[in-house]
């Protein structure tokens, strides 16, 4: 499939807040608590805190398009700015999301191989995520990729209490 992608920056943030809470939405407001959801994306996906993201020097947002047309994102985490203390030689998907008109076509899978290139090209020794532990068909996608479970961690969605696996690729 012929994607192109391309780094978010300051200009993006507009666009970037908009497909990041859209898609989120899509993929799991029936699955939550509605008032737990509320207060989560309010905080998680507001124009200030996407903001400070983009700022960081050790995150990257990165569009996905399909010729013009934007059809997803992904977030990716390097040295202090992971979820987790794994290194300087690790680097975290921590966020992949295709819109919702573009869902079943393989872009998910395309974004995925661009990001494990990316990951080679750093010099990482493994690339990992967390995937919410009720979400079996995502871990389903990324065990056709070689990722292992390796652990677990919580996530709050509002005051509602989650799990992440842990899964890793490695790429060494």
């Amino acid at each position: 499939m012929n994607l192109s992608v391309k780094n978010c920056s300051l200009e993006d943030l507009e666009l970037l807040v908009k497909v990041s809470l859209s898609t989120f939405v899509y993929a799991f407001e029936r699955l939550n608590n509605p008032d737990d959801f509320k207060s989560h994306i309010e905080k998680a996906f507001s124009k200030s805190k996407i903001k400070d993201e983009l700022l960081n020097p050790n995150s990257f947002f990165y569009f996905a398009y399909r010729g013009d047309k934007l059809v997803g994102y992904f977030k990716l985490n390097q040295k202090e700015a992971q979820t987790e203390p794994f290194g300087d030689k690790a680097l975290e998907l921590e966020r992949i999301y295709v819109t919702d008109e573009f869902q079943n076509q393989g872009i998910g899978a395309s974004i995925l191989l661009e990001v494990i290139e990316m990951a080679k090209q750093k010099h990482m020794n493994y690339l990992w995520l967390g995937v919410w532990e009720h979400n079996a068909s995502a871990m389903r996608f990324y065990e056709r990729y070689g990722f292992k479970k390796f652990g677990s961690h919580s996530f709050y969605i509002g005051t509602d209490e989650q799990t992440d696996w842990l899964m890793k690729l490695d790429l060494v």
